[in-house]
Formats: structure tokens, C-alpha cells, sequence
């Protein structure tokens, strides 16, 4: 059985109840669900929350929520891979037997259908515990600056002060939208970046992380313009 888990804890704090939040005309979590379905990539779509009016939401918009979150998985320091885990032992024993296991985020308005399909298909072969979304830092990392503490600036790298941009290695990012895994992988706990997942890579376009308010309003300013591109163009 394949499985779409949506992790959508009542907490947060920087943008309260960002999850259901309204988001371009629908409840934030409304767009992962919306993606998940139209995938067809899974047998269920469940949402993980300790919350009744989040769960509520997500059953209007066609998940399920056959349980609630306990509160010792639902505070600001507990990790997505205990909860996903959680979800499918959850699921386990009502008598299915989860292979193929997605984690969705909620607040992932951008992820298409055909992203997942594409992470699907990435999670093959016996030597693939992952396929997660990724995309590419705008700048070259090795020229990044710390802030000292007098104020001033060093590199992290200094001696690629006098390297070209082109000849730097290209670096990638976690980009926050969903994670494929088996479940045995879910469940013991593995780590998600290591040579055993494979990515999928977005376009820089079709990625923003949304924990505060300006995240927010760049996301409705990247989506209505998206909006605006004839389809295929994206």
C-alpha cells in the first residue's frame, strides 16, 4: 500500500495556524491534499495533526484523519522521521501494510502531481531508502560570509576568494516539500541525507520555505506569477 502522510501540527508559532490559513482562495493544507489526489500515487492520504479543526479542514478537502497526533509528537522540537513512523505503525494496525510511504508537507502549495509521480519512480531499487525534492542555492557556497562579532565579515571558505563562480561545485538544498520512503526505512529511523536517497530537483521558482509572515507574502507573490505562465512554460 502506498501512503501520503501530512504532517499538520496545531502549534506554530510565527504564523499561527499557518496549516489551514487561507492561502489564494483555500486553506493552506488544502494544496498538499489537492496535489496528493491528483497524483494518484497513493492508496491513502492521511493527514498526521493533534488538532480537531485542522483535522476537520483536511477531511473537507478529501484526506483522512483516522487518528489524532499525541502531544508528545506534536511540540516544536520533535522531527518529521518519528512522526511519519508514528503515522504508519498507526496504520499498521488497522491491517494495512504501508510499503511506499510519502511525507507531504502542509505548507507546500507548490509541489505538482508530477513531482511525486517522479519521486515514485526515484524510489526504486534495493538500495534506496529516500527520494526527497531538492534545488539549487542561488549563490556558491563556498563564498559565503559570517558576521563576526565586531561586526564585520569573513569567509567561511577564504581561499575561494579568487575563485570563478563557474568553477565552483554546484550545491543543492533540502526544499522542503515531500519525502518518499520505505517504510522500513521510516520506521527504523534512518537518516534522510545520505547516498541511500535519491533527488528529485525543482526548479529555484517552485521553492519557498513559508515560517514567517514575509515567507508568506513572497510565496503568494511566486504563485500568482506562476499563475500567470501558460502551462508547460513553468
Amino acid at each position: 500500500m502506498r501512503l501520503a502522510v501530512i504532517p499538520a501540527r496545531g502549534g506554530s508559532k510565527r504564523i499561527p495556524r499557518k496549516n489551514i490559513k487561507p492561502f489564494l482562495g483555500k486553506p493552506m493544507i488544502a494544496w498538499s491534499i489537492e496535489a496528493a489526489l491528483a497524483s494518484q500515487c497513493f492508496d491513502r492520504v492521511v493527514v498526521s495533526t493533534d488538532d480537531e479543526e485542522i483535522a476537520s479542514v483536511a477531511r473537507e478537502w478529501g484526506a483522512e484523519t483516522p487518528f489524532l497526533r499525541p502531544t508528545a509528537l506534536s511540540d516544536d522540537h520533535t522531527g518529521t522521521i518519528p512522526v511519519i513512523a508514528h503515522a504508519i505503525t498507526k496504520i499498521a494496525r488497522e491491517g494495512s501494510s504501508p510499503g511506499e510511504v510519502c511525507c507531504l508537507y502542509a505548507t507546500a502549495p507548490f509541489v505538482a502531481p508530477s513531482d511525486l509521480i517522479t519521486g515514485l519512480e526515484s524510489l526504486a531499487g534495493d538500495d534506496v531508502d529516500y527520494a526527497f525534492s531538492v534545488t539549487s542555492y542561488a549563490f556558491p557556497i563556498q563564498r559565503a560570509l559570517r558576521m563576526t562579532s565586531q561586526g564585520r565579515v569573513n569567509m567561511f571558505e577564504p581561499e575561494r576568494f579568487s575563485s570563478r563562480s563557474q568553477d565552483l561545485e554546484e550545491a543543492w538544498h533540502d526544499a522542503g516539500q515531500f519525502y518518499w520512503g520505505r517504510a522500513e526505512a521510516w520506521q527504523a529511523g534512518r537518516p534522510l541525507f545520505t547516498e541511500r536517497s535519491v533527488p528529485v530537483r525543482l526548479p529555484r521558482h517552485r521553492v519557498q520555505d513559508i515560517d514567517t509572515t514575509e515567507d508568506w507574502k513572497r510565496a503568494e507573490w511566486l504563485f500568482k506569477a506562476l499563475c500567470a505562465v501558460p502551462e508547460g512554460d513553468a
